[in-house]
């Protein structure tokens, strides 16, 4: 169990969790900024988390719901105040519902995380204050600490596990839903780099081509909340021409994207796309949810080997743009 102190301060509404890890800062900071691995300690163990949203960047926004062992979902969310990357997380924390809309009838907390190096690794201290004795009495009683203590007593396996967050692993996609799917990638190179290559039609032309032997013609961006896009491609000899086309739902450079996405000339609703681009140890962890109108369209679409077509693609973009 990492929790080396708790300390709850009823005068200042505070509960303050100390935690020490055998690894270093970068790496436990690594596990809160990859909702990957959030995800598997921030729920306590019979009510694991799953992240929709995580733009780990000040103003941004994390969504995420707890299934509990019957199927009940607990949705809650984040809203980031304050980041100093490996050294302090300032955020609120509260209830919500599926949207992310905050319950007003629940307490909203206000979270900070602080980082640090140690002799022996890394010490994390989450210091929470509430905005009432009523309302830290009312968390208590749920069942806070309990489930704070379940759920960091995970953080080890997490930190442990290796093999199933570094950047060789490739582009990989995980299903959340029947109509959503996370797609996620490190890519090495900074968040701006990475951002710019999704966002330059130059570079863009030179990477986004799927298995080799495709061209990119088309390459029009959308840089302003409104606009459309369109990419389309075609084999070297001119033959086989498609693309997606849609619009710009929102936009936070170097770190957030939301679009629609469809196929041209096929009729039917888009699918919903949000693009989160977190900075790592290991380079930029490019994750991408897509939120498709049905899990029929979901498993067609994955099925036609979309990752496999993703990942030539990310692999070029490390060797031929960002290497260069």
């Amino acid at each position: 169990m990492p929790i080396t102190e708790v300390t709850s301060n009823a005068h200042d509404l505070t509960l303050t969790v100390v935690a020490d890890y055998p690894v270093p800062v970068e790496r436990l900071w690594d596990a809160y900024a990859d909702p990957r691995q959030l995800e598997r300690f921030w729920g306590p163990e019979q009510w694991p988390a799953t992240f929709t949203r995580h733009d780990m960047a000040v103003g941004g926004r994390s969504h995420y719901y707890m299934t509990g062992p019957d199927g009940t979902m607990a949705h809650g969310w984040f809203r980031y105040l304050a980041i100093e990357p490996l050294t302090r997380i300032e955020l609120e924390d509260g209830f919500g519902d599926a949207a992310g809309t905050p319950n007003p009838d629940m307490p909203t907390m206000r979270m900070v995380f602080h980082f640090e190096s140690t002799a022996a690794g890394s010490r994390f201290r989450n210091v929470t204050t509430f905005p009432s004795l009523e309302a830290m009495e009312q968390l208590v009683q749920m069942g806070m600490m309990e489930g704070m203590r379940s759920a960091m007593g995970q953080i080890d396996a997490v930190l442990a596990d290796l093999a199933s967050f570094v950047a060789s692993r490739g582009t990989e996609a995980q299903l959340l839903s029947d109509t959503q799917v996370r797609v996620s990638r490190v890519i090495r190179g900074s968040a701006a780099q990475v951002w710019r290559a999704h966002h330059d039609p130059a570079l863009m032309r030179r990477w986004l081509l799927g298995p080799d032997g495709w061209t990119m013609p088309v390459c029009e961006i959308a840089s302003q909340v409104g606009q459309r896009y369109r990419y389309e491609w075609e084999k070297e000899d001119g033959s086989q021409r498609f693309g997606f086309e849609g619009e710009l739902l929102e936009i936070a450079a170097p770190y957030r994207a939301v679009t629609t996405e469809q196929m041209i000339g096929m009729g039917g609703p888009a699918t919903h796309n949000e693009l989160t681009l977190t900075p790592l140890q290991e380079g930029t962890l490019m994750s991408l949810l897509i939120t498709y109108p049905s899990k029929e369209l979901r498993d067609m679409i994955l099925g036609t080997g979309m990752t496999k077509g993703m990942e030539a693609s990310y692999a070029r973009l490390e060797q031929e743009v960002l290497a260069a």
